[in-house]
């Protein structure tokens, strides 16, 4: 059985649209930020809602809803501002309502990690003993946070993380995503051009800070 793997889509529809599109009829899982950084937050969340799509809470999901942006620099607390007076009352219910962690007999994920689900950075050279102590009683673990795709296997175990659909930042400019073999327990990270320069016109037509348009370019 194939799942798609996504997180950190941050407001892009446009590559949300894109990568949708590739995922074709598998069921889709996101590991958190729906928003922040990118211009389309009520475009964005109305997708996942409207499709059904599982996911969990990111760091920036959370400095929307719960109004605390202390943890983020000064133009990412910009973005995550204006995040919460574009969202619909609808659209904020729903981000509100999204866990901090998922786990069932298939995976386990968190946007940061089981230390800190919202915060905790967990790069492809993490220690072996670390990633093992956060694998519980699912064989899979999925993360996100750091927009760097990877897949590790440790003792028979798999630790992904999908990359960034919105911002990727392992200079390679085109949304990532993941297609998750849960019977296999492996991954393969797919790549997916889209329209970059609608959301860099976006972003400055609303005055968000122009180096997240600047950075869609050159994926870093």
């Amino acid at each position: 059985m194939e799942i798609a793997v996504l997180a950190d889509v941050h407001a892009n529809l446009p590559a949300l649209e894109a990568v949708l599109e590739d995922i074709g009829d598998l069921d889709v899982f996101c590991c958190g930020d729906l928003v922040g950084y990118n211009p389309f937050p009520n475009e964005t969340v109305e997708l996942f809602r409207r499709q059904g799509i599982l996911g969990i809470m990111g760091n920036h999901d959370y400095a929307v809803v719960s109004g605390d942006s202390s943890r983020l620099n000064a133009p990412a607390k910009k973005v995550v501002e204006w995040t919460a007076k574009e969202l619909s009352a609808d659209n904020l219910k729903f981000l509100s309502s999204l866990p901090k962690s998922y786990e069932d007999e298939r995976f386990s994920a968190f946007h940061g990690s089981p230390c800190d689900p919202l915060f905790d950075y967990i790069f492809q050279n993490t220690s072996d003993e670390i990633l093992t102590s956060f694998i519980g009683k699912s064989s899979i673990l999925i993360l996100g946070h750091t927009h760097l795709p990877f897949t590790r296997e440790i003792k028979g175990k798999l630790v992904l993380n999908p990359g960034s659909v919105g911002q990727p930042r392992d200079h390679n400019s085109r949304a990532a995503y993941a297609v998750l073999d849960l019977e296999k327990q492996s991954a393969v990270i797919r790549r997916v051009k889209y329209d970059v320069d609608s959301v860099a016109r976006e972003i400055r037509r609303q005055g968000l800070p122009l180096e997240f348009a600047e950075r869609l370019y050159s994926g870093d």
